[in-house]
C-alpha cells in the first residue's frame, strides 16, 4: 500500500521530471565546485590526499554525465512513466546513493583535510523532496551517522575529537530539520498541485458542458470585440448571419459583409454608450436580391477586459421565430380559456334549446311568435356548432391514430357533403374528385371522424368562395414519396388578399360577418396532431386556390374497418 505521506503520489510527472532535472543539476554544479575546490586547495599550498582528488573527480564526471545522460541515468525511461509512484532504484542508486557513498569516503579518507559535512544537505534535500517521509529521515539518519562515525575516528586518531563530535551533532540535527522541511514542502506543493488540477479539470467539463449548451441553443450567440471581431459563434448565430451560404465558426469580421453593418452599427454604438436595451432591438439585414432578415438582438458586456479588450456577448433571433412562439404561446392560452367557456356555455344553452322547445309547442297558432322561436332555435344551434369546434381542439388526450385506406373515405365523405349541400350530380356537378387507381390502396394514419371533420371544412370554405359552375370544386388525392399522401381542395375563384392569406389559420379570424373564424385553424390543428401539415397556394394560371394536406403515410398496417351510419 503506497504511503499516503510521499509526495511523489500526488505530484503530476511533470512536476517531478523539474524537480528531478534541477537536483541532477545542481549535483553537478556541485560535482565542478568540489573540483574546483580540491585544485584551489592544492594552490593555496593544502595538501589533500590523492584519494580526496580522485573522489571527488569520480563525483564530477558522474554527476555531470548524469545531468547530460538523463534517459540511461534516469533508470531507461524519460519522463518516468506516469504509474511509478517513487524514483527507480536505479535513480536512487545514482543520485542519493553515490551522493552518500562518495561524501563518507571523502569525510572518512580525509578526516584531517577539508570538512565535507555541508555536502550531505544535497542527498538530504533529494530525499526529502523526492522520497517518502520514512525513506527521507532514513537517508538523513544514514549521513548523521556517518559525521559522527568520522568523528568518533578523528577521536580515535587524536584529531581535535571533542570539536568534531560537536560538529556533526549540529550538522545531524540540520540534516534532519532540512529533510523533513523539504518533504513538508513537496508534500504541499503535492497537494497545490492536486487541486489545480482538479480544478482545471473541472474548468475543463465546465468549458466542454456550456460549448454543448451553447453550440445547441435554437437562439444564435455570439461573442464579438469593440472592433467588430466575432470571436466566436454558436451555429445557430451563423445561420442567422448566413443567406444561402454556412460560416466557418473561427473568427470574422462584421466589416467584411455589407448585409451586417447594421450590426456592426449597433455593435459600435453599444459599446459607446455601454447601454442596451435588456429587451432588446430589432436590426433588419438586407441581404440584397430581396432577401431581408429581421432580427432581435441582446446584449450583455464583459465585467473585466479579456485579453486586454472589452468584449459584447449577442443574444439573436429570427422576429418571425419569436412572432411564431408567442402567436403559438397566446393560442394555447386563449384555447384553454375558451374551452373552459365552452363547457361552462353548454349547460346553458341545452336549458335554452329545451325552453325554447316548449315555447314553440304552445305557439304553434302563434306565426309571430312561431317565428322568434325558429330565431332562437338557429342562433342556439350556431352556439353549440361553435362550443363543439372550440371543444375539438381543446387540449385533452393525445389521439390515437387509426389506419385508413383514405380513398374510400374521400368518396364517402365527398358523397355525403353533396348530398347534405344537395348539389346536382353528374356533369353539372360542381364537384370532382381526381383519384388515381394507383392511389386507392393509400394507407394513412389518422382518425376517421377527425378525417371528416378536415374534409368537410375544407369543401365547406371552397364551395363559398368558388365562382358557380361545374367543375368548380375538385378534390384531388395523390400520394407524394413514401411518407406522405397529399389531399388537395382546390376551388376556381378569386385570389386571396395577402393581408388575409397571413390570418387564414388564426382562430376567431374570418371575412364573414356570421363566420366563427374557426374552421380552418381546427384544420390545422387536427392535422398537427396526427403529424400532418396543411398549407396554402395560389395557382394563377389557372385561378385555382389550393388547400393542400399532407398526410402521414402507413407502409404496411392493417386497414381499419370504418362503420358509417346512413
Amino acid at each position: 500500500m503506497p504511503d499516503s505521506s510521499h509526495p511523489r503520489s500526488a505530484l503530476g510527472v511533470s512536476t517531478v521530471q523539474r524537480l528531478y532535472r534541477a537536483f541532477m543539476s545542481a549535483r553537478a554544479a556541485l560535482g565542478l565546485a568540489l573540483l574546483v575546490t580540491q585544485s584551489l586547495a592544492s594552490l593555496m599550498g593544502a595538501r589533500p590526499s590523492s584519494w580526496a582528488a580522485w573522489l571527488s573527480l569520480l563525483y564530477g564526471v558522474q554527476a555531470v554525465l548524469a545531468w547530460m545522460l538523463p534517459r540511461w541515468f534516469g533508470g531507461g525511461a524519460w519522463p518516468p512513466p506516469k504509474d511509478r509512484l517513487n524514483l527507480s532504484v536505479r535513480q536512487i542508486l545514482i543520485s542519493i546513493g553515490v551522493d552518500l557513498v562518495l561524501f563518507s569516503l571523502l569525510q572518512l579518507l580525509d578526516p584531517g583535510g577539508l570538512s565535507y559535512s555541508a555536502l550531505f544537505f544535497m542527498p538530504a534535500l533529494m530525499a526529502g523532496a523526492l522520497l517518502p517521509r520514512l525513506r527521507a529521515l532514513a537517508s538523513a539518519a544514514l549521513c548523521s551517522l556517518v559525521l559522527l562515525g568520522v568523528a568518533m575516528w578523528s577521536v580515535m586518531l587524536g584529531l581535535e575529537g571533542g570539536l568534531r563530535i560537536s560538529q556533526a551533532g549540529l550538522v545531524g540535527v540540520g540534516l534532519f530539520v532540512v529533510t523533513l522541511l523539504a518533504n513538508e514542502l513537496s508534500s504541499r506543493l503535492a497537494r497545490e498541485e492536486r487541486a489545480a488540477r482538479g480544478s482545471l479539470e473541472y474548468a475543463r467539463q465546465q468549458t466542454d458542458l456550456n460549448r454543448l449548451v451553447i453550440e445547441e441553443m435554437d437562439e444564435g450567440v455570439m461573442v464579438a470585440d469593440r472592433r467588430g471581431l466575432v470571436r466566436t459563434a454558436n451555429p445557430a448565430a451563423r445561420g442567422l448571419l448566413a443567406e444561402g451560404a454556412t460560416l466557418r465558426p473561427g473568427p470574422f469580421r462584421l466589416d467584411t459583409t455589407p448585409a451586417w453593418a447594421p450590426l456592426l452599427r449597433a455593435l459600435e454604438q453599444a459599446f459607446a454608450e455601454q447601454h442596451w436595451p435588456d429587451a432588446g432591438r430589432d436590426l433588419l439585414l438586407d441581404f440584397g436580391r430581396g432577401s431581408q432578415r429581421s432580427l432581435r438582438v441582446r446584449m450583455r458586456f464583459t465585467m473585466r477586459p479579456l485579453d486586454g479588450d472589452d468584449l459584447c456577448v449577442l443574444f439573436m433571433e429570427d422576429n418571425r421565430h419569436l412572432e411564431a412562439r408567442n402567436r403559438q404561446e397566446k393560442l394555447a392560452a386563449m384555447g384553454r380559456v375558451s374551452a373552459g367557456i365552452a363547457h361552462e356555455i353548454r349547460n346553458p344553452l341545452t336549458a335554452i334549446s329545451q325552453a325554447n322547445a316548449l315555447l314553440a309547442e304552445d305557439c304553434a297558432d302563434q306565426p309571430r311568435l312561431e317565428q322568434l322561436t325558429r330565431m332562437v332555435a338557429s342562433n342556439v344551434e350556431r352556439l353549440k356548432r361553435i362550443v363543439d369546434d372550440v371543444m375539438e381542439v381543446a387540449p385533452g388526450i393525445a389521439p390515437v391514430p387509426l389506419a385508413l385506406a383514405v380513398a374510400p373515405l374521400v368518396r364517402e365523405y365527398c358523397a355525403d357533403w353533396a348530398s347534405t349541400q344537395r348539389l346536382p350530380v353528374g356533369d353539372a356537378s360542381p364537384l370532382r374528385i381526381e383519384i388515381d387507381r394507383d392511389h386507392d390502396q393509400a394507407v394513412i394514419g389518422f382518425d376517421p371522424e377527425h378525417l371528416r371533420r378536415v374534409l368537410i371544412n375544407l369543401l365547406d370554405n371552397g364551395l363559398r368562395h368558388s365562382k358557380p359552375g361545374p367543375g368548380s370544386l375538385r378534390v384531388q388525392l395523390v400520394e407524394r414519396g413514401t411518407d406522405w399522401v397529399r389531399l388537395s381542395v382546390l376551388s376556381h375563384g378569386d385570389p386571396i388578399p395577402a393581408e388575409v392569406e397571413r390570418h387564414l389559420f388564426e382562430p376567431f379570424f374570418s371575412t364573414r360577418s356570421r363566420g366563427t373564424g374557426l374552421g380552418l385553424y381546427i384544420c390545422r390543428e387536427l392535422c398537427e396532431r396526427y403529424g400532418g401539415r396543411i398549407d396554402y397556394r395560389r395557382h394563377d394560371p389557372d385561378a385555382l386556390n389550393e388547400f393542400r394536406l399532407l398526410l402521414p403515410r402507413l407502409a404496411s398496417s392493417p386497414v381499419h374497418e370504418v362503420a358509417h351510419e346512413r
